[in-house]
């Protein structure tokens, strides 16, 4: 027998293992996952979304002559299917896949036309994953701002309300029992609801949101400005930490703090959407800050009374048809309110965490009752104080020229600031109101006389 050596078998040992590494390090093992794809279409854009195990890399660039869009993601691999995206109504004809690089993934969009891409990543939040957000901007769709109309002679406008249905796309809002979600409760109230002022001679509805897409909580205001909204109601049905919490809301805006800590923590959760339901990371603080406050405040001063008043209307009608959570209008500081200009109020239409209102809010009849309720409110509110060209006021003849109207004492406000906004003076809001000095209190409803 012939001896072996004893380090021939250790040497063996060693390129044995050497031949494994190599043969493992040539496999491909991504670290990241896509498991999952949405495609959402909105009025001038389509978003593509990717579900993510984990943070990736990417890259986007565009190819013509055919129209493509080339979704290059780094150590990442599909674990999804393509087949089951629903492409109607979109520019992307087919999605198509391969690994590249051994650990790349690349994803290719066939598409019937050129479009504008724009892509961001957002982060692990709120209960979802990390995702890659793909917005397909369609080219050459004109300005969605609404034209500056010259009033005919003698012809008296409508009063314009914006109604804007909470969330949407890939922010469901609240969830109820069988996986009733608030965007599609709000929305079907919200459509309710602009049929119901649509009917009403001398009213016109505007819906922000028309069908499941998202819309950042800033666009959503402008949306309402570039109207030239009267009004802006937004409509939710939410949800709270526990199931006890029950009964509709109105809500105005609060500069500084909430009114309650159901308040607060809603406005919290309403104001994290843009991180859920996808905006990126744009920044929209590009002014002078100090400038830029000193202006809104100004503005803001102004609306907020009116947001106060017609939220205290809608509320008596809604206590008509649902239980109310508070009595009052509350305030908090949601994002979807600060508009410097238009009056805003946040409608919570019921606690969708609560198994009895969510199942009210499940049925067509009662979502009818609620919308019936808000316009109710509003009309009651454009009654007393229509806007001086519209059809309501002329229908009110001479009334309205002598009648004084109501306003609430907001904060930062004074006598003389209010005298000065509606063209009055001191002495004429002090004998008017009976007041033994110029002291106000916020909340405080006063008489102004009419300029």
């Amino acid at each position: 027998m012939v001896a072996v050596n004893p380090n021939f078998y250790r040497l063996c040992s060693r390129l044995w293992c050497l031949s494994l590494l190599v043969f493992f390090s040539s496999m491909s093992f991504a670290s990241a996952s896509v498991e999952g794809l949405r495609v959402w279409r909105a009025p001038d854009h389509t978003r593509l979304v990717f579900d993510l195990s984990g943070p990736v890399t990417h890259k986007i660039f565009p190819l013509a002559n055919p129209n493509r869009l080339v979704i290059d993601i780094g150590d990442s691999q599909l674990n999804a299917s393509l087949a089951a995206l629903s492409l109607k109504g979109t520019p992307i004809q087919t999605v198509r896949s391969a690994q590249r690089n051994k650990n790349d993934l690349r994803v290719v969009l066939d598409l019937s036309t050129a479009v504008k891409p724009r892509s961001f990543i957002l982060k692990k939040h709120g209960g979802k994953n990390d995702r890659l957000v793909i917005d397909l901007f369609d080219l050459g769709v004109v300005s969605t701002k609404k034209k500056v109309v010259v009033k005919p002679e003698g012809k008296q406008r409508d009063i314009i309300i914006a109604i804007d249905a909470g969330h949407g796309g890939e922010d469901p809002g609240a969830s109820g029992p069988r996986r009733l979600r608030e965007k599609n409760v709000v929305l079907a109230i919200s459509k309710e609801l602009a049929t119901l002022i649509n009917k009403e001679k001398g009213f016109r509805a505007e819906l922000v949101r028309t069908g499941d897409y998202y819309i950042p909580h800033k666009r959503r205001r402008d949306i309402a400005r570039d109207k030239r909204a009267d009004l802006f109601i937004s409509i939710h049905a939410d949800a709270f930490k526990s199931p006890k919490p029950y009964g509709a809301s109105v809500f105005a805006l609060s500069r500084r703090g909430a009114s309650s800590e159901t308040a607060r923590f809603l406005a919290k959760r309403e104001n994290e959407s843009d991180l859920i339901g996808g905006y990126g990371s744009v920044s929209l603080d590009d002014k002078d800050k100090v400038l830029a406050g000193v202006l809104v405040d100004l503005s803001m001063t102004a609306t907020l009374g009116s947001s106060l008043d017609v939220g205290g209307d809608v509320l008596s009608a809604l206590g008509r048809v649902a239980p109310l959570h508070k009595k009052q209008v509350e305030q908090a500081a949601f994002a979807v309110l600060k508009s410097p200009d238009v009056p805003s109020i946040l409608v919570e239409t019921g606690f969708i965490s609560n198994p009895s209102e969510a199942k009210k809010l499940s049925t067509a009849s009662y979502r009818r009752k609620l919308a019936k309720a808000v316009f109710k409110g509003v009309k009651g509110y454009f009654g007393k104080n229509p806007p001086a060209d519209s059809y309501l006021a002329s229908r009110k003849g001479t009334v309205q020229s002598t009648a004084a109207k109501d306003y609430v004492i907001a904060r930062g406000d004074t006598l003389s600031t209010v005298a000065r906004r509606f063209n009055s003076s001191v002495s004429e809001i002090r004998q008017l109101n009976r007041l033994p000095n110029t002291l106000v209190k916020v909340g405080q409803r006063i008489k102004i006389p009419n300029s």
